[in-house]
């Protein structure tokens, strides 16, 4: 299975059992807003904690219908970003997200050594984009995690990002490994990585994907790029996944297709034991409905 529009990600939701979302300090109009829609298009099931006036305030300013939601009254946002995680580690929900908390705030928690959602694993943030000019849904990955990662970094997102696509019903999906040129440049580290990701791929160190790179932007999206520079490659033209060289280029990169390219997104955190649903402030109402619909569709 391929997608094609982020939409398509409805069919893996529709007909299975509904996913418990839990939105940590819920007074947030787009949070709610995007929750809401979720709720009703039976996606999720919520559960809101946090101050009930506020929430309540919000829903009425907004026409939110929130009948028949469970809410549970936290004023405290320190507390309730405890008691969500804690729930969603005590298998009570699938799915946390974050609400008017900060980010750092939320991870600190899902990092706690006593009641977070620590799997061993490092986290790392999943995004997929629908865009107009290439010809299925791409993912990204990390844009918002990790900031220089080396190798064994490198090594362990590609592992999140697969084992999700994985789930999202791929079967071998096609990893373009970045960087400024496709050839290896001893001065260029995100080319050597790249060179040692495919050969450790080629060795069965890295599984149930197909790796190549290292792939300039161009050469990872454009077949006929790749002909001109007489690239062979399984990847080039046909990506599934783009590994990014570092923090910096991947959120330039991923604002730019939101803010130019107009790009549809929906992104989650991988490597703790239940997926995050941690979107930007500046994320639109739609963009926070599809990682929630990412976050779902996601679950093992």
């Amino acid at each position: 299975m391929v997608l094609n529009t982020l939409n398509d990600l409805k069919s893996i939701v529709s007909g299975a059992p509904k996913k418990k979302l839990i939105l940590a300090a819920a007074q947030d109009q787009h949070s709610l807003g995007a929750v809401i829609k979720a709720w009703k298009e039976n996606i999720v099931e919520p559960i809101l904690v946090g101050d009930i006036e506020n929430i309540q305030n919000i829903c009425s300013s907004n026409n939110y219908d929130i009948s028949g939601l469970r809410i549970i009254h936290e004023p405290d946002v320190q507390k309730s970003i405890e008691m969500s995680i804690k729930m969603v580690s005590n298998k009570q929900a699938d799915v946390l997200m974050k609400g008017m908390v900060g980010t750092s705030s939320l991870l600190k928690g899902v990092l706690n050594k006593e009641w977070g959602l620590r799997t061993g694993n490092l986290l790392s943030h999943f995004a997929l984009f629908e865009v107009d000019t290439y010809h299925k849904v791409i993912a990204v990955t990390d844009v918002a995690m990790n900031i220089a990662p080396n190798l064994k970094d490198k090594i362990a997102i590609v592992n999140n990002s697969v084992s999700c696509l994985l789930r999202l019903g791929y079967k071998m999906p096609k990893v373009a490994v970045l960087g400024a040129v496709e050839m290896v440049n001893e001065n260029m580290e995100a080319t050597l990585h790249a060179a040692l990701l495919s050969k450790m791929n080629q060795r069965d160190q890295i599984k149930n994907c197909i790796i190549d790179g290292p792939l300039a932007f161009d050469n990872a999206v454009s077949i006929e790029s790749a002909r001109h520079k007489g690239i062979k490659s399984e990847v080039a033209g046909d990506t599934d996944l783009l590994l990014m060289p570092d923090i910096e280029v991947g959120n330039v990169l991923y604002k730019s297709l939101v803010f130019f390219a107009k790009a549809k997104v929906a992104s989650i955190i991988l490597g703790a034991s239940a997926p995050i649903v941690l979107t930007s402030r500046s994320d639109s109402e739609q963009a926070k409905f599809d990682s929630i619909l990412l976050a779902a569709a996601s679950c093992k």
